[in-house]
């Protein structure tokens, strides 16, 4: 199998895994150098805040990441019953729909969960998917019908309500954002507008103006204001 191709930013995707061994899943390639280029035009959304000074994506930018999404969400569409049938790792097991703080600790991993910064020695040596979260692979979300999607975005968008954005968070949010089926249930709708409202509050106090991090809030944004908000109720073509 393929493995994940290279970028040169450190959190240049949001469904980037953690492990090389690990192909199967949603990928979002973002160069937050390009980002900086001719900023002139600001993601609209009722109740969002500006991008800070110098952050605003071009449109041709934001033109780009919802082609990028479309595309992920058809091949997603096509091939899920493929990956629904690939068999899981004996390490994974998937929470129930209920189970909410199960869902945080299987997409987080209990170091964010319990908010734990350092790595020590011996972890360093291997991956840990219970420690640092699972990705979120496409025989994982091939696996969750629509209420379970829209209960761990829920979840979600619930724990960065109050937390810190990070890599592990972000990866999830696309990727069950690529899964949302059109048209949007109004509970859906509400989710992810309050997931970008969130977004911009985080971007606008984002203290050392991380340009990885803007770009990776800008892209949740552009995604709900630019994909779902003006294409709610029509289906990508086949």
């Amino acid at each position: 199998p393929q493995k994940p191709q290279k970028t040169r930013s450190r959190f240049i995707s949001f469904c980037r895994i953690e492990a090389a061994r690990c192909p199967d899943v949603v990928v979002a390639q973002i160069d937050p150098k390009k980002l900086r280029k001719k900023q002139t035009v600001n993601i609209s959304i009722s109740g969002c805040q500006p991008a800070p000074e110098g952050y605003s994506p071009t449109l041709k930018w934001q033109q780009q990441q919802v082609a990028n999404f479309s595309a992920v969400r058809q091949s997603l569409n096509k091939h899920r019953n493929h990956w629904r049938s690939q068999h899981l790792d004996s390490n994974v097991t998937m929470p129930k729909s209920e189970d909410e703080e199960g869902w945080k600790k299987f997409c987080l991993g209990e170091r964010v969960y319990s908010e734990i910064d350092a790595l020590s020695d011996n972890e360093n040596l291997g991956i840990d998917y219970i420690k640092v979260g699972f990705p979120p692979l496409l025989s994982i979300v091939s696996r969750m019908n629509q209420a379970t999607v829209t209960s761990v975005l829920e979840y979600l968008i619930s724990w960065f309500g109050e937390k810190r954005f990070t890599p592990e968070l972000g990866r999830w949010l696309y990727a069950l954002l690529a899964c949302l089926e059109k048209p949007l249930l109004p509970e859906a709708h509400s989710l992810i507008r309050q997931l970008a409202r969130r977004c911009s509050e985080v971007r606008v106090l984002e203290e050392n103006k991380n340009e990885e991090q803007i770009s990776a809030l800008n892209l949740i944004i552009c995604l709900v204001s630019r994909y779902f908000d003006q294409r709610d109720l029509a289906d990508e073509p086949s």
